[in-house]
């Protein structure tokens, strides 16, 4: 069956104050809605006849507010761990993969090139957190532990794609231990401690499947050793503790641009690639990139599923901004920092959130 494509756009603005920087902060989401092409997306094609890459990826992330606004506020932080096989596929990988076709449709599956573990942890707190009383105009304390797995194939026939799919499984609630990360690394580093968290969301299951697909146009311009590409995205999140859907735009510039996708992001992001092919020793690119989300569910904010619990009205549409930088090192380390900035998420919410990202990333 011949590929089917089509283009659906519209755009959102929103013009917000950003209270580091005492300047307006013009976001532009740009929601894109691409019909995939079905033939390589149903049968799962893959580029070309070559070798499958061995190399094996572990990536560290870290993403604080103390980054970006230097308050804590709302999403305050987040830590996420995880390694990428190889493309050549383990017993473990192909029985991890049929387990996961049990209950999800053949054609959401890629081919599989490689497997990615995950661990991680957020935490979400009020804006004032010298209160211990609970705060109805604020957001919930909540914290958000969890295990994850996911799919990702680069493939294409005519059209070179990423795509990634994601199933994370955890709990939100006391049980997530976001009390107790946030209050005893306050307590090492000597700054106020949280005094709210008695206030928290309670303990319920949480489920998100996610999946993503990158459409690379690599490179837009080249001259010499430096060169731009452009990458959109679409993708989705279902689940009892977000679902979404989101669309993006990234733009690199640098020397000898590496294969990857940007650094990767803390999901609801512009997340980049877990994995990166240096093209030298030495290698660096700045990067700016727009994402929109129209959101259905997002439990930090609507609160518990199941029970009565604190909540607040949340805003159906919110965009990122991100700008950042990614330095390459001798081929197997990788480097990066990300400043976003996050549209209001909730009805009364005073100003914008602004936070950063930091990654770490080895090969071998």
């Amino acid at each position: 069956m011949p590929p089917v494509s089509g283009v659906h756009f519209c755009s959102i603005f929103f013009l917000e104050k950003s209270p580091p920087m005492k300047i307006k902060l013009l976001i532009v989401t740009v929601f894109i809605a691409f019909l995939l092409p079905v033939s390589d997306f149903a049968h799962g094609q893959v580029e070309g006849e070559r070798d499958l890459d061995t190399t094996q990826y572990f990536n560290l992330q870290f993403e604080n507010d103390l980054f970006g606004s230097g308050e804590d506020s709302h999403f305050t932080h987040g830590t996420r761990i995880s390694y990428l096989t190889s493309e050549e596929p383990t017993n473990f990988e192909s029985k991890l993969k049929s387990t996961v076709l049990a209950v999800i449709p053949d054609f959401l599956i890629p081919k599989t090139r490689r497997l990615s573990l995950i661990l991680g942890q957020n935490i979400f707190t009020p804006e004032d957190i010298t209160r211990n009383d609970l705060i109805l105009n604020d957001r919930p304390y909540a914290g958000w532990l969890y295990l994850g797995a996911g799919f990702i194939t680069e493939g294409g026939t005519n059209q070179k794609f990423l795509e990634n799919l994601e199933i994370n499984l955890g709990v939100v609630g006391p049980a997530a231990l976001g009390d107790e990360v946030q209050s005893e690394w306050h307590d090492v580093i000597n700054v106020k401690k949280p005094q709210g968290w008695a206030n928290q969301l309670d303990n319920e299951p949480g489920f998100i499947l996610f999946y993503e697909r990158k459409w690379p146009l690599r490179p837009t311009w080249e001259k010499g050793k430096k060169s731009i590409d452009l990458t959109p995205s679409a993708g989705f999140a279902l689940g009892n503790v977000f679902t979404y859907f989101a669309t993006g735009l990234t733009l690199r510039i640098g020397n000898n641009l590496p294969n990857d996708y940007g650094p990767p992001r803390i999901r609801p992001g512009l997340a980049g690639s877990g994995f990166f092919t240096p093209s030298s020793r030495f290698t660096w690119y700045l990067f700016a990139g727009v994402e929109g989300r129209a959101v259905g569910r997002n439990i930090f904010l609507d609160g518990n599923s199941y029970q009565d619990s604190h909540s607040v009205d949340k805003k159906t549409l919110v965009g990122d901004l991100q700008v950042g930088f990614v330095v390459t090192l001798f081929k197997n380390f990788r480097m990066g920092f990300t400043n976003v900035f996050r549209t209001k998420e909730f009805d009364g919410q005073p100003e914008p959130d602004e936070f950063g990202s930091l990654n770490f990333s080895y090969r071998w």
